[in-house]
């Protein structure tokens, strides 16, 4: 078997190829190579996952399966490459509650495609669940703090987030919503920056994701007071989530999930959903998933859809109410 740690390491431009001997089950099987396009730049959460898919997948479909990161666009420029593919079962794109949810809403021309008409889900795979995270010098200690405290100096506490419409500010101004609360938005060039500034007090809180912040709240650098989650945290179990601790209607999982082009064959997408789940409940990828602060969620493709539109129209609304604008 190849060094699973090269697919690991490629630059932003790279592509990794993953192959095996065709698989000896029924049904469709690949007749060139399928490329798997990461929207986002080598390294990542997405990316990380989708290396590590790819052995698997590649192990029970037959045939080759390159991962290729084409980043840009807040995840548009890939997804819009994928969207303009053969339907054919020879593309997918490792699509976000970005690329999928939020990007329709907020970029001119949704990023140059529909993720509801251009795309069918293959499965979801995975939750980056957001941390309610203050720093030391923050004086709230749950939930019902932080809503006291932002309602008493309106404006005056501020939140960082990894940019203007990422899910991080999205999170935020959910829970500004359904809260009523004036918190000033800080928007960072992604996580390095925005953990620096939270560690040192020049920001206030952040709804970060729990690969960025987890290391400094376990050691105390940090205080998570909630998860804007459905569900908590299985690397946090005592921590409540926004709903348990009395906020309630702000779930804000990111998410990873596998889409083709809208109008794959039937007989493609049955393998390819039967193949992606399957390599979801392997070892090594419930391995990648815990290392890396991600939470397994498989789910069917058919189900999956359901939920996609669900949380299309729910960020629609986030982003008219808050007037958020991406840059």
């Amino acid at each position: 078997m190849p060094d699973r740690r090269r697919f690991l390491s490629f630059t932003a431009a790279s592509a990794a190829v993953v192959a095996w001997p065709a698989s000896a089950q029924p049904g469709w099987t690949p007749s060139r190579p399928v490329t798997v396009v990461v929207p986002y730049p080598a390294g990542g959460p997405t990316d990380i996952l989708a290396r590590a898919l790819a052995v698997e997948v590649a192990r029970t479909l037959g045939g080759n399966v390159v991962v290729e990161n084409l980043p840009g666009g807040a995840g548009s420029i890939g997804t819009r490459r994928v969207a303009q593919s053969p339907a054919d079962g020879h593309a997918l794109v490792f699509g976000t509650n970005q690329t999928h949810a939020t990007n329709v809403s907020l970029l001119p021309q949704g990023g140059g495609y529909d993720p509801i008409r251009d795309f069918v889900p293959v499965a979801g795979l995975a939750d980056l669940q957001h941390l309610v995270a203050v720093g030391p010098d923050v004086p709230v200690r749950t939930a019902a703090d932080l809503v006291a405290l932002a309602r008493r100096d309106p404006g005056k506490l501020t939140a960082g987030s990894t940019g203007p419409g990422s899910a991080s500010h999205l999170a935020l101004e959910l829970f500004k919503v359904r809260t009523g609360t004036d918190i000033a938005h800080v928007p960072y060039k992604g996580s390095a920056p925005l953990l620096t500034d939270l560690l040192g007090g020049h920001v206030n809180l952040s709804f970060a994701t729990t690969p960025t912040v987890l290391a400094q709240v376990q050691s105390g650098k940090l205080r998570a007071i909630a998860v804007a989650s459905p569900n908590r945290s299985p690397y946090l179990p005592e921590l409540p989530t926004l709903a348990q601790a009395g906020v309630a209607g702000v779930e804000a999982d990111a998410w990873l999930a596998l889409f083709a082009p809208a109008g794959i064959p039937a007989g493609a997408l049955a393998r390819l959903r039967e193949t992606t789940l399957e390599a979801m409940r392997q070892p090594a990828v419930r391995e990648t998933l815990t290392r890396h602060g991600m939470t397994p969620n498989a789910r069917d493709g058919a189900a999956f859809a359901a939920f996609v539109r669900e949380d299309v129209a729910r960020w629609a609304e986030v982003v008219r109410v808050a007037n958020v604008k991406a840059e």
